[in-house]
This record gives structure tokens, sequence and C-alpha cells, in this order.
């Protein structure tokens, strides 16, 4: 197998990652922060290596990928950015180790928000900054994996959302090249809008830009340790659940808007399902913080909608302790970290046409028991699914239950109590950020955990975001035949 054109494009992707940390730098420079020096020495490393990769292979370079070098870059591509992306940690004075370091970068990059900063406040300002911009780099890098490369990879059951210009391995580069460019277009946007409600709404402007992208990248990294809680703000909680939704929802809905289709977002099925199931749970978690007294009706509807929203979407800001609201909410609440938003958004989880695949099939299945002789067909969208995409979907939920089921069981054999590694295991894997109980829980932080436990999250959540199969694949013998 020839890796030369999956190193080139390797180094291209970290060249940038340079400038990036160039710009953190220049934030600590511009408040006086002597963490600035460690910013530009990570820039100049990731620069001088990437530059090197990139001159050593520039002449053997073959942009037509095959299969197998798709899914090599495809997880390589993640562990690059998050070794080069822990670099800042590292040399910073947050005092973390590499194992730490690590953790804050692939939390970040997977747009998981699990942290293990104990005082962010006390952080350099370039920090903040570069914590929001790795999530923000990671959401739009998620959007483009699930519209352009999982559906050629046929993971999960992606390939229900294959088109013409995806359909080969050949054509993925050049394809997600020009995707990008709208899709950033869109991203950007939605971003500078959500930054400019927040400030409007009361935030400082450092803190409005940095939320504003991490909400739209559905991420979760806040600049206070006690999250959007430590604003206490009804409106900039608002604004921030619908900028979460925003960024659950397929983005090439909204590069539909801007070529004249209006109506592909409502005619979406998982959409609606989406917002219908977000809608009931919020309901459900209301009447019940209402019949427990635990608030008034007012905060009682802002904190479970938040919450509920967060958790769902995958987010991970926080502004109520929910372990801390009787036994059923925390239960369902941890439910919703499985399920995710929809394809093609910044959210991961099972994702919601997964879910209508399987309830799909499963009603199928009842009505072939009553007419053995029929014929039923599962659809989705009103369209058929075909037997590949079922059978991708079957086998991505029972992989996703048992990689689930394993590193909890890591985990608790790593000394963490239950509620511990059920949640740690739940929110690595689904890309989420807080679990629960005092130790994860949102009034937490993963600080404390032991080192192998950290490395066995991280696994988890490049699992999870890479669709679980992207991964896996790489470990099997025949992968690596000729």
């Amino acid at each position: 197998m020839k890796l030369t054109p999956v190193l080139h494009i390797l180094s291209i992707l970290v060249m940038p990652l340079a400038g990036f940390m160039a710009i953190s730098g220049l934030v600590d420079l511009f408040y006086s922060d002597k963490n600035w020096i460690n910013f530009f020495s990570s820039s100049i490393v990731t620069l001088f290596v990437g530059m090197s990769v990139f001159l050593a292979t520039r002449t053997n370079r073959d942009q037509n990928l095959d299969l197998r070098q798709a899914f090599i870059l495809t997880t390589m591509s993640w562990l690059t950015i998050a070794t080069f992306g822990a670099l800042p940690f590292y040399l910073s004075n947050l005092n973390l180790d590499f194992t730490n370091s690590f953790f804050e970068s692939m939390s970040g990059i997977t747009t998981t928000g699990s942290t293990v900063i104990e005082n962010i406040e006390a952080s350099p300002p370039g920090i903040l900054v570069w914590r929001a911009l790795l999530q923000w780099l990671g959401g739009i890098g998620v959007i483009v994996m699930a519209i352009a490369i999982f559906p050629m990879l046929s993971v999960g059951g992606m390939q229900l959302f294959k088109t013409e210009n995806f359909e080969a391995p050949e054509k993925v580069i050049p394809r997600a090249t020009s995707l990008t460019r709208g899709i950033f277009f869109i991203y950007s946007f939605l971003t500078l809008i959500w930054a400019g409600l927040l400030y409007f709404s009361g935030m400082k402007l450092f803190d409005a830009i940095l939320h504003s992208m991490t909400t739209i990248a559905t991420g979760g990294f806040s600049t206070k340790s006690s999250s959007i809680g430590a604003f206490d703000s009804h409106i900039i909680d608002w604004i921030i659940i619908l900028g979460m939704i925003f960024g659950s929802l397929p983005f090439i809905h909204y590069l539909a808007f801007t070529r004249g289709s209006f109506n592909e977002l409502i005619k979406d099925s998982q959409v609606r399902l989406f917002l219908g199931l977000l809608s009931l749970i919020i309901i459900i978690i209301f009447c019940l913080l209402l019949f427990n007294n635990t608030y008034e009706w007012k905060d009682a509807l802002r904190y479970s909608a938040f919450n509920v929203t967060s958790i769902l979407t995958g987010t991970g800001y926080g502004t109520a302790d929910f372990g801390i609201w009787g036994g059923f909410a925390p239960t369902i609440l941890l439910l919703c970290m499985f399920i995710g938003g929809c394809a093609g958004s910044t959210t991961c989880g099972i994702r919601m046409f997964r879910i209508q695949v399987l309830a799909s099939s499963a009603n199928a299945q009842l009505n072939r028991l009553l007419r053995p002789h029929s014929i039923v067909l599962p659809h989705y969208n009103e369209k058929p699914i075909s037997d590949n995409v079922t059978n991708a979907v079957m086998g991505f939920f029972f992989i996703y239950v048992l990689a689930f089921a394993i590193i909890a069981g890591i985990l608790s054999i790593l000394g963490l109590d239950f509620e511990t590694s059920i949640s740690g295991a739940a929110t690595a894997i689904s890309n989420v950020g807080p679990g629960l109980g005092e130790e994860i829980g949102p009034s937490g932080n993963f600080a404390s955990l032991p080192i192998i436990a950290k490395w066995i999250l991280c696994s988890a959540m490049i699992l999870g975001r890479l669709e679980l199969f992207t991964v896996l694949v790489l470990f099997t013998p025949s992968f690596w035949k000729y």
C-alpha cells in the first residue's frame, strides 16, 4: 500500500494548524501573557514538520486514493491533529503532562468537551482561544466527513446519503475541497451571528466569540469552570439553546438554502424526529422538576431545555448539576447521550437516521410475522431502504453497544465507580463531554482519573467520532493484505 499520498495530505492538514497556533499566541501577546512564546514554539515545530513532510512527498503525490488509503487518511488525520494540538497545552504554564495535554486536544478536535483543566478562568487567554479553535475546526471537519467521506466508505449506513459527487474514493479529495468552501462560509456565518447575539445579550466580546465557536460546533468548551451557568442569564441560555439546535441539523440543507432549495430541511424525516424527540424529553424533564418543586416554572423550563438540548446534541454545556435532580432525570439524560443529532451535522452518537432505520426495520419484521407471504420493506424518507444499509446500521448498533460495554468494563476494572464508569464510557464514545457523578459530572472534570483511563477515553472519543468501523477496520489482518 502506498502511504505517500496519505502523508502528503496529512502535511497539508497540519500546516494550517501552525497558523491557528500563531493566532492563539497573538491573543496571549495582546493580553501581555508570557504564554505567547509557547504558542509560537508549537507553531514553529508544527510548521517545520508539516513542511518537511510536504516537500518530501510532493514529487510522488497521487490524489487518486483507493479505499484503504481513504480509511487510513481519515483516522490518521484526527490522530495527527490531536497530537500536534496537544503541544500548546504541554508547553503552557498549566503544568499538564502529555497524557492530559493529549486528552484535552483529543476532546477538543472530536468536539467532545471533556476537560482536565480544573481552573479554566486562570488559564491564559490564548489557551482558551486554542480550545475553542480546536472544537471549531473539529466541527467543520465532522460535517465534511459526514457528507463526503463516510458515505463513500459505506460506514454504519452512511451510504444512505451517498450522492453521485462522492461515489468513488478518487473523487473524495477534489469534491470534499469544493464542498468545504460552501460549508465553511455557512459555518463561519452562523458563528458570527451567534457571536453577535451573545455579545448583545451581555457577554464580553471575548467570551461571546469563543462560546459561539463551541456552540455551533456542538463542542461545549467554555471559558468558565461553571460553563454557561456562570453567566446566569435567561437570554444567553436561550440563544445558546437555539445555536446548539442549529449545529445539530444537516448542514447540507443550509447549503441548499443558498441554492434556492428552501424546503429540504423541513422535508427531512430525521430533522422532524430530532425536533420532536427533543421537545418531548424537555417536557418530561420540565414536568419532573415542577413536580419535585426543584425550581420555579421559568427556571424549570430554562434548565430542562438547556441541559436536555446540550446532552442530546452532544454539546456538553451545563447550567445546573442535573445529577441532583433525582434518579429519573439523570437516567433519561444518560440515554440522551447515546442518541445524538442528525447526519451531516456536528453531533455524534447513534444519530437520528439510524434510529429511524432500526425502527422501520423492526416494524417491517413485525409485519412479516403477521403476513408471512407479503413483501414488506423498511422505508426512510418515504424511500425503500436497501439491505446493505439495513445491515450496516444493525452492525453499527451492535458494535456501538459492545464498544460501550467494553469501555465501561475496563473503566470499572481500573477502579472507577459504577456511575463514573458507565457515564464516562457513554460520554466519550458519544462525544458529549460531562458524565454523571461528582467526579466527572457537570460540576467536576476528568483531571483525577487514572492515566490509563484517560487513554481509554481518548480511544473512545476518536472511535465514536469516526463512526467505529473507520477505526476498527484498520485492525483487521485482511485490510493490510495486498
